[in-house]
């Protein structure tokens, strides 16, 4: 018999057609199992995690271990970019939504839900940054294409009406040279310095409590700051009191202006302009984020565009021009990109930054309102 976890009086009868042990990586078939051991079972159709497989004489539910509610969440809609349903086998929302509701059965601390007023889109809500990229990078593999926003925290009231932001515990090892930085980054970002003490080999162990919106987009720079040598680790500490406002990225964009494929000369002279993220060869559309600008606003750059040929002027001349190594964002490192105005595009193959308006015109005005 099946008792639910969430309400005791639910009771089911079922029966077990098969009883597997593991040997190894192995399942064995057995007809019984002691205390402690490890079990898998087959024959149950409608079984949840927390439910409770009991005697028929004895149907009392196990007390449920209660799991830390979500931190975290993020939109998954269907993509709709111009070069959409080309490298997945997933595309429809459908798809997207038997997915992610499939995935509810197996992970505790997910939560799935659709979002009001807005097709084709779901919010998903996760322990952190880490836990909704593993499920990205799982779904991806499994042929899914679909788009994300910016991971966003979730805030809670409290009785008298304040806001409450979720807060991390941070220990972060960095070398003693390195420190001031590291501080002086994690201080704009509302954290709070709780102790600072040396430790062997050159290296300062920072303790920080920190709003987890803080640390959304910080470990590329962090790695940066180190040099690759500093090692941050966090934990949930709880809810406190809204922290202010924090400004997620002071770098602005590189946007294509027009649809193709990206070429040389085009990527020439938009290099100029920052540091690319596509190389010649690839496709674009306009609304595509193909690189990143040191300053802070977003700039449109035309990758497409080519030499107009005449009597004094060869194509052969391209072969003068030296393009920089592109900068090659993974999944994670894209996912600390990208602002609140923009989209991950993930496909089996391909991850693409865009703007939510690929439109310039309809950007423009979204901007001034």
């Amino acid at each position: 018999m099946i008792v639910n976890h969430h309400d005791p009086s639910v009771k089911k009868r079922v029966r077990i057609t098969k009883l597997y042990t593991f040997n190894g990586l192995n399942k064995v078939e057995v007809n019984e199992a002691g205390i402690g051991e490890i079990v898998a079972v087959s024959g149950i159709a409608d079984i949840h995690i927390g439910d409770t497989i009991c005697s028929l004489n004895n149907p009392v539910a196990i007390p449920f271990q209660k799991i830390s509610e979500p931190t975290l969440s993020m939109d998954f809609m269907v993509n709709d970019s111009p070069l959409a349903g080309k490298e997945g086998k997933f595309v429809t929302s459908r798809h997207l939504r038997d997915r992610l509701f499939k995935e509810l059965n197996t992970d505790v601390s997910l939560r799935v839900e659709e979002t009001p007023g807005v097709e084709n889109s779901f919010k998903v809500s996760g322990r952190g940054e880490l836990h909704l990229s593993v499920l990205i990078e799982n779904m991806r593999r499994e042929g899914y294409e679909f788009a994300v926003s910016k991971a966003e925290v979730l805030y809670h009231t409290d009785e008298r009406g304040k806001k409450l932001e979720p807060m991390e515990l941070a220990y972060i090892d960095v070398p003693d040279d390195c420190t001031g930085s590291v501080i002086q980054k994690l201080s704009q970002r509302k954290g709070e310095l709780l102790g600072m003490s040396p430790i062997n080999g050159g290296y300062t162990r920072l303790q920080f409590s920190i709003p987890s919106r803080g640390l959304i987009g910080y470990r590329g720079e962090f790695l940066t700051d180190t040099k690759g040598n500093g090692i941050i680790n966090s934990s949930f500490e709880g809810y406190e009191e809204y922290k202010g406002d924090i400004s997620y990225r002071k770098n602005g964009s590189l946007i294509a202006y027009e649809s193709g494929d990206a070429i040389t000369y085009g990527l020439f002279n938009a290099q100029e302009r920052g540091t690319l993220f596509i190389g010649p060869g690839e496709k674009v559309y306009a609304g595509m984020i193909v690189g990143e600008n040191p300053r802070t606003e977003d700039i449109e750059v035309n990758v497409c565009k080519t030499k107009h040929l005449t009597n004094t002027r060869s194509s052969s001349a391209d072969e003068a021009l030296r393009l920089v190594p592109p900068k090659i964002l993974s999944l994670e490192q894209a996912l600390d990109y990208i602002d609140t105005d923009e989209l991950l595009e993930v496909t089996p193959k391909s991850l693409r930054i865009r703007k939510k308006i690929l439109d310039h015109t309809a950007r423009y005005r979204a901007n001034k309102k």
